[in-house]
């Protein structure tokens, strides 16, 4: 079969079994648009390339499988690198394609030329400058076998403008065999029987659950290990939804913006198990002095995170589904029953805030989110941007199954959660899909609401207003003496008038006893909606 490249890659995204992809087109990627046209793939117009690549990622975290966005050169592909980055830190599969100038112009500075790969290589798992269009079906096939075996992660794949003209005859490999390349799936055995005994011998284990349980769809056989053990459960931000948050062993997210009953049992156990968790300095501090206090086990996938920001006792390269379901067949339960009754006395003397009063002048994000929580149902999914809002919605929001919340971890990407919620919504599209904002974060990519526009997406966003960047505002008040520089947005747009001129429905709420009607009339269908809700700048995360 004689095909140009641009129809080679359009046809090994066929092959590929790709459904929808987000992207922007421009000039150096129009013959990839113009064989797209024949595809029955969806194609999603974002309105920015950043989103494109967000909303790919929503989109994965969703499905489950490897989320594609395509850009053009220059400012088109250097637009992404934000968007990759994201996706690199929270280990989320994702295929970007981008078109480059010929191949005779490279390293001339020619229009709209940048060297994406050269940017992009300190964090994509893999990318790839195709000067042969004859390997563009074995390209495309191995980029999708990088980014969705081992630590899941972005992969680059840029095509310059030539090669996508160029016929080839299309042959697409059956396998694929990329020398140094060999994720290692099965934990040592000897390392694992190690486990089952340092958990029978421990008297105060906890389990941190990181996002790496969710991509290996293994969250059953950490609430089964949790159980039959007795074992407390501690999460990362990228692990919510491993456990339900309302399961009596879960103690919440730790970390500095966490739950005092989950920093407690990390900080006062004699065995700590890592499982999917890269120990970033947000959810375990100084991770140092928790090894000084116990033993240390960390399961994953990526051999390089283990031990780099811990020492480790035992420590098991691989899949931690296969891992723990080996595990399940040789632990036995420890003596840990005081251990138990010390976290359940923790927790209640040390609850979460609750702002369950009426009469506040305010809308307090406490009440506003844990409403929301009851209110949505189990099935909703929920992207956050970054800032306030998203450590509120962290610790408030109960999550009860996984790849149900979704957020920005290790970059921390303000603007990521309206995108996301664009890929959410097209992966599940008869779920409620809400995205809960800061009005700074908000405008970072409100440009998207075009997208949701020109694809009716019934979206619903909840804007928590404080007429600023409220998490830096305050760092500022906490370490800087009150200094408040530049994190004043007192000059916000209206939010309720901006949902209008897209044709969306949106109503301002500025207190609690306003907070349940509003969100029965957000949440009665599935059309658009912006709820905006004032926020007092002085509501703290800490």
């Amino acid at each position: 079969m004689e095909l140009t490249g641009a129809q080679a890659i359009v046809k090994a995204l066929e092959m590929e079994n790709v459904k929808v992809i987000f992207g922007y087109p421009g000039a150096a990627i129009c013959p990839f648009y113009d064989a797209l046209m024949d595809s029955n793939i969806k194609h999603v117009l974002t309105r920015h390339e950043q989103g494109a690549v967000h909303a790919a990622n929503g989109y994965a975290r969703v499905t489950g499988t490897t989320g594609v966005c395509v850009a053009t050169s220059g400012p088109g592909a250097t637009n992404t690198i934000t968007g990759i980055a994201t996706a690199y830190m929270d280990s989320i599969p994702v295929v970007v394609i981008t078109g480059q100038v010929s191949t005779e112009q490279i390293g001339k500075d020619v229009f709209q030329e940048a060297d994406i790969t050269g940017a992009t290589a300190p964090f994509c798992k893999h990318n790839y400058l195709v000067k042969q269009a004859e390997e563009l079906p074995r390209i495309v096939r191995e980029a999708f076998h990088i980014a969705s075996t081992g630590r899941p992660g972005p992969v680059l794949i840029d095509v310059p403008i030539d090669v996508q003209t160029r016929k080839i005859k299309f042959n697409y490999p059956d396998t694929v065999d990329i020398q140094g390349y060999k994720p290692n799936y099965k934990g040592h055995p000897i390392q694992i029987r190690k486990i089952a005994e340092a958990l029978r011998k421990a008297k105060a284990p906890v389990i941190c659950a990181g996002g790496g349980i969710i991509n290996a769809n293994a969250s059953e056989d950490l609430v089964m290990l949790a159980e039959k053990c007795s074992i407390p459960v501690t999460t990362t931000l990228m692990g919510i939804g491993c456990i339900p948050s309302s399961h009596p062993l879960n103690l919440g997210m730790l970390g500095s913006h966490g739950v005092f009953a989950a920093n407690y049992a990390i900080h006062h156990a004699d065995l700590v198990v890592i499982m999917g968790a890269r120990v970033g300095d947000r959810a375990m501090g100084t991770a140092s002095k928790i090894a000084e206090k116990a033993d240390i086990i960390h399961i994953d996938i990526d051999p390089a995170e283990i031990g780099k920001n811990v020492e480790v006792s035992i420590p098991v390269v691989g899949d931690v589904g296969l891992i723990l379901r080996e595990l399940l067949d040789l632990v036995t339960r420890g003596d840990v029953d005081r251990w138990i009754e010390t976290l359940e006395r923790v927790k209640r003397e040390h609850p979460l805030k609750h702002a369950d009063y009426t009469d506040s002048e305010t809308v307090k994000p406490q009440y506003l989110i844990s409403t929301l929580s009851e209110m949505a149902g189990d099935d909703a999914i929920v992207t956050t941007e970054v800032g306030q809002n998203q450590i509120w919605a962290a610790n408030y929001y109960k999550v009860k199954h996984p790849r149900k919340f979704f957020t920005s971890g290790g970059m921390g990407t303000m603007g990521y959660g309206l995108p996301a919620a664009v890929g959410a919504k097209i992966a599940s599209p008869h779920s409620t899909v809400i995205t809960i904002s800061g009005d700074g974060s908000f405008q970072m990519s409100m440009q998207e609401l075009g997208t949701m526009r020109q694809n009716n997406l019934g979206i619903k966003i909840v804007i928590l207003n404080n007429s600023g960047l409220g998490m830096v505002r305050e760092l500022q008040k906490n370490k800087y003496r009150r200094r408040y520089y530049q994190v004043s947005m007192e000059n916000n747009p209206d939010f309720v008038r901006l949902a209008e001129a897209y044709g969306f429905r949106g109503e301002r709420i500025t207190c609690n006893s306003e907070v349940r009607e509003a969100l029965e009339r957000m949440l009665a269908d599935d059309s658009p909606y912006i709820l905006e809700c004032i926020v007092d700048p002085e509501e703290p995360t800490l």
